[in-house]
C-alpha cells in the first residue's frame, strides 16, 4: 500500500503562486510515476502534470493548459513531490490530487493506483 498526503492549497489572487506538496509513504517501486490531477467544480478530473523516474533517468509531462506556468519536481530520497504553480488563473480553481503508479507517466487518471485526499486551490479574479 502507498499513502499520499497533499498540502499547500489555498486561496490566491489571479497572477499569484502556490506550491503544492505530496508526501508519499509505504511501498515503493523501481519505476514510479507520480502525477497531479485536478477536478474543477462540476467537471471531470483532468491531468495536470506527472513525473517518472527509473534506472534511465527522469521524465515529465504537462497538460497544455499549464505548460510554462506549472513545474513538477520531486525529491526521491524524501518521497515527496511538488507542484509549483505560477501565474495562476481563475480557471485553475479545482481540487488538486496527487497520484502514483508503478510504471511510466500516464495522463489518464484511471491508470493510477493510489490517490491522496486532495487539496483545494481557489484563484480569485
Amino acid at each position: 500500500q502507498v499513502q499520499l498526503v497533499e498540502s499547500g492549497g489555498g486561496l490566491v489572487q489571479a497572477g499569484g503562486s502556490l506550491r503544492l506538496s505530496c508526501a508519499a509513504s509505504g511501498r515503493t517501486f523501481s519505476s514510479v510515476a507520480m502525477g497531479w490531477f485536478r477536478q474543477p467544480p462540476g467537471k471531470e478530473r483532468e491531468f495536470v502534470a506527472a513525473i517518472n523516474w527509473n534506472w534511465s533517468g527522469e521524465s515529465t509531462d504537462y497538460a497544455d493548459s499549464v505548460k510554462g506556468r506549472f513545474t513538477i519536481s520531486r525529491d526521491k530520497a524524501k518521497n515527496t513531490m511538488w507542484l509549483q504553480m505560477n501565474s495562476l488563473k481563475p480557471e485553475d480553481t479545482a481540487v488538486y490530487y496527487c497520484a502514483t503508479r508503478n510504471g511510466p507517466v500516464m495522463t489518464v487518471a484511471g491508470r493510477y493506483d493510489y490517490w491522496g485526499q486532495g487539496t483545494q486551490v481557489t484563484v480569485s479574479s
